[in-house]
């Protein structure tokens, strides 16, 4: 697989979107994250403000490490925030930590795409981690019936996983878009600070895209390899 000229030529626009997708999300976090708001809260108490706000003062915020490792347990109903995040007063951390508190009115609300996201994560973590193994499986056992049966079961196992990167689209561009909103509404920044915010948010979203375009991209060559 590794040396089949088919697999660069089917997976290599998907891999350089998804480079260039991180290299600008890192970019617009690392040059907002030096511009610091004129309302010198930081995110967690952004977030817990607007929690309370909306009444989900049971939802609580915890620190985390890593870097742009931010996100919301709906299990648990917890918003992560990294350091950076949840102790910084930049754009870019009122603007994740708005972003992640988009998941949790998604959540409360009852969200349809969320609630999907949820229930299809438990299997799309499983077909994520089987699909390489059966499909290598089925390209050594090429020549014999199993290795059919094999290559059948990676693509559905793909096909799950390509379907869970689909479902986590709108989501995310939601949360952003809720997390837009609410920055300006509360009036947590004024209207020339919405421009970096958006463009971080703006940024991270594309690497979903990204993601998804990437498992479409495999799908592809897994189907075209099935059919051989």
């Amino acid at each position: 697989m590794f040396f089949d000229p088919l697999y660069f030529i089917v997976i290599l626009p998907a891999a350089v979107l998804a480079m260039w997708a991180s290299a600008r999300t890192r970019s617009a976090f690392t040059k907002y994250a030096r511009v610091g708001s004129r309302i010198g809260l930081s995110g967690a108490q952004v977030a817990r403000r607007l929690l309370d706000q909306y009444g989900l003062r049971e939802v609580s915020i915890e620190r985390i490490g890593g870097q742009l490792s931010d996100h919301y347990d709906p299990r648990g109903r917890v918003l992560r925030l990294s350091h950076e995040v949840h102790d910084g007063t930049s754009l870019s951390a009122l603007g994740v930590a708005t972003h992640e508190l988009g998941h949790a009115l998604q959540h409360a609300e009852g969200y349809k795409p969320l609630v999907a996201r949820q229930a299809f994560a438990p299997v799309a973590g499983i077909a994520s981690q089987a699909w390489g193994l059966l499909f290598l499986g089925g390209l050594l056992l090429a020549a014999m019936p199993l290795g059919k049966v094999l290559m059948v079961l990676a693509v559905v196992a793909l096909s799950l996983y390509v379907l869970f990167a689909l479902i986590t689209l709108p989501v995310e561009y939601d949360a952003s878009n809720r997390a837009l909103a609410l920055l300006e509404s509360s009036r947590t920044l004024q209207a020339d600070e919405m421009v970096g915010a958006s463009k971080v948010l703006r940024a991270a979203g594309l690497t979903y895209v990204a993601s998804a375009a990437q498992a479409l991209s495999m799908l592809v060559y897994a189907l075209i390899r099935a059919r051989d």
